[in-house]
Formats: C-alpha cells, sequence, structure tokens
C-alpha cells in the first residue's frame, strides 16, 4: 500500500524535528517535507502535494488559517489537520468552516496524533475529544441539542437515508452502517450517494458540517475517534 505523505507546517524547528521523528518511524507515513510558515506551507503543498498537511494556526507572517483557505481552493485534494496549541472553539469552527478536515491540539499524545493522521487521510473527520463537546454545545446553543432528528420536507430525504446520513456523520464505515442497518455495503453506499447529491455535499467533511449544523446529532451523537 503507498504511504500517506505528510507535510509538516509549524514554525517551531524543534517540535517539526521531533513530529518528523515521531510520523517516520510509523509504518505507511512519510513526512515528504517541512514548512515554518503559511506562505510556505502553501508553496510546498502545491510542489509536493500530499496526502495529509499538518497546519499549525499560530506562524508568523502569513497564519495557518489564511494558508488554510488558499490552500483547499488550490489543492484541494491535500486534506488538513489543524495541530495546534489553541483549544478554542473559535479556532474551531473557523478551521472546520474554510475546510480542515480534523483538529487536535499539539498536546495530544502521540498515538492520539496517528490516528488522526490516519482518519482524515481515510476521508473521516478527527476532533479531539474535549473539543468535540465544546463544538457540540456552541453549535447546539448550550442545551437545544436534545433534539431529535426532524426531516425538514424541503430535503426530501426517506427514512433510511436519514439513517445512513447520520450514521456516516458519526463516523462509522460503510461495512459498520451496513450491519447496523443489515444492509450490503453497496446498497449503503448508494443511499451516501444520494444523500450527498440530494444535499449538494461533496465530503464527508461536509456532511459532518452539514448535520452538526442542521440539528443532526445529539450531543453526544458525534463521535471523534
Amino acid at each position: 500500500m503507498p504511504k500517506i505523505r505528510v507535510l509538516i507546517a509549524d514554525d517551531h524547528a524543534v517540535l517539526r524535528s521531533g513530529l518528523k521523528v515521531l510520523l517516520q518511524t510509523q509504518a505507511g507515513i512519510e513526512v515528504v517535507g517541512e514548512a515554518a510558515d503559511g506562505h510556505e506551507a502553501i508553496n510546498k503543498t502545491a510542489e509536493l502535494r500530499p496526502d495529509v498537511l499538518l497546519l499549525d494556526i499560530t506562524m508568523p507572517g502569513l497564519g495557518g488559517l489564511e494558508a488554510l483557505k488558499t490552500i483547499k481552493e488550490t489543492v484541494p485534494a491535500t486534506v488538513i489537520l489543524v495541530l495546534t496549541m489553541h483549544e478554542d472553539e473559535g479556532y474551531l469552527l473557523q478551521a472546520l468552516k474554510m475546510g480542515a478536515s480534523g483538529y487536535i491540539p499539539k498536546k495530544a499524545a502521540d498515538n492520539e496524533l496517528i490516528n488522526a493522521i490516519r482518519m482524515v487521510h481515510r476521508g473521516e473527520v478527527f476532533i479531539y475529544p474535549s473539543l468535540t463537546r465544546v463544538l457540540v454545545e456552541e453549535m447546539f446553543h448550550g442545551g437545544a441539542g436534545e433534539k431529535q432528528i426532524v426531516a425538514a420536507e424541503h430535503l426530501r430525504l426517506s427514512q433510511r437515508e436519514r439513517e445512513v446520513l447520520t450514521l456516516v456523520a458519526q463516523g462509522y464505515t460503510n461495512q459498520q452502517i451496513a450491519d447496523r442497518l443489515y444492509l450490503s455495503v453497496k446498497t449503503v453506499e448508494t443511499y451516501k450517494a444520494r444523500v450527498m447529491e440530494k444535499l449538494n455535499l461533496q465530503s464527508r467533511v461536509e456532511l459532518v458540517r452539514y448535520a452538526l449544523q442542521h440539528g443532526l446529532l445529539s450531543k453526544d451523537g458525534l463521535t471523534s475517534t
């Protein structure tokens, strides 16, 4: 299997060096480059086309969020995992809105970072557990999240499509959804494709965002690992 090609963008050389050593010891992961600021992150991403970009938010010159926006516009195939010291829902929401596929604090344990990289590379979303709670509370304005799933008529989703939408947003794989709903994997894929088409969504990240914004997940209904 091809290795996951990772680019590290952080202004601290020592941290970059430590991350590189960590990642290079992992089977199936290869560090293809480093960047020390937002401008370099944009240029290196365009040049190297990594599978995953580890991106810090606070960097000199052009910051991480500004770089994130440009990179998603110019190299959309690269998925971005924000690695930051900021455990703040404002930064988290902004990063997700701009197209980040994950958000993890620098204090996270080694295995959590490796897991996050593998998840976002698979097309899933990773949000650090403590921030997941903050995010859901924010999205539901402190308690309003105990909503039940309600189908809006204009969405025209069937009951089964809503079930698949919710399970995909919760992070279940196609096989897990198939087992849970007693369907074939091919049927699950068909339902998922219909949902994406009806809601005009392009990726799992957009689907998760949609589910949060429209109250399709309860406060305890979003998985982060």
